[in-house]
C-alpha cells in the first residue's frame, strides 16, 4: 500500500505560483500512474492532472492546461504540481492520488492523500 502526504499549499494572489509536492511511501511508487485532483467548496472532486510511471505521458484538465505542470521524481518517491498564473477559481483542496485510471469519461484512483489547501485571492 502507498501512503501519500501532500505539502506546499497556501494563500497566493491571482497571477502567482505555487508548487505542490506529494511524498509517497512504499517501494512500488515508481510502478504507478500518479495524479492530482481538487475539490472546491460545494463542488465534487475533479481531475487536474496525471503522469504515467516514467513521466512519459501527462494529461491535464482543460481548465489548467498551459498553466499547471505535473512531474515526478521516482528516486525521491515524489510527484509535483507546479501551478502558475493562478486564478481565484483554482481555490480548492488539492489531493494527490495513486494508481490513477480512466473509467468511462472520468478519472478514478485507488487511493488518496489527505489534501492541501490552495487559496487564490483576487
Amino acid at each position: 500500500q502507498v501512503r501519500l502526504v501532500e505539502s506546499g499549499g497556501g494563500l497566493v494572489q491571482a497571477g502567482g505560483s505555487l508548487r505542490l509536492s506529494c511524498a509517497a511511501s512504499g517501494r512500488t511508487f515508481s510502478s504507478y500512474t500518479m495524479g492530482w485532483f481538487r475539490q472546491a467548496p460545494g463542488k465534487e472532486r475533479e481531475f487536474v492532472a496525471t503522469i504515467t510511471w516514467n513521466g512519459g505521458v501527462k494529461n491535464y484538465a482543460d481548465s489548467v492546461k498551459g498553466r499547471f505542470t505535473i512531474s515526478r521524481d521516482n528516486a525521491k518517491n515524489t510527484v509535483y504540481l507546479q501551478m502558475n498564473s493562478l486564478k481565484p477559481e483554482d481555490t480548492a483542496v488539492y489531493y494527490c492520488a495513486v494508481d490513477v485510471y480512466r473509467y468511462l469519461a472520468n478519472y478514478q484512483a485507488r487511493d488518496w492523500g489527505q489534501g492541501t489547501q490552495v487559496t487564490v485571492s483576487s
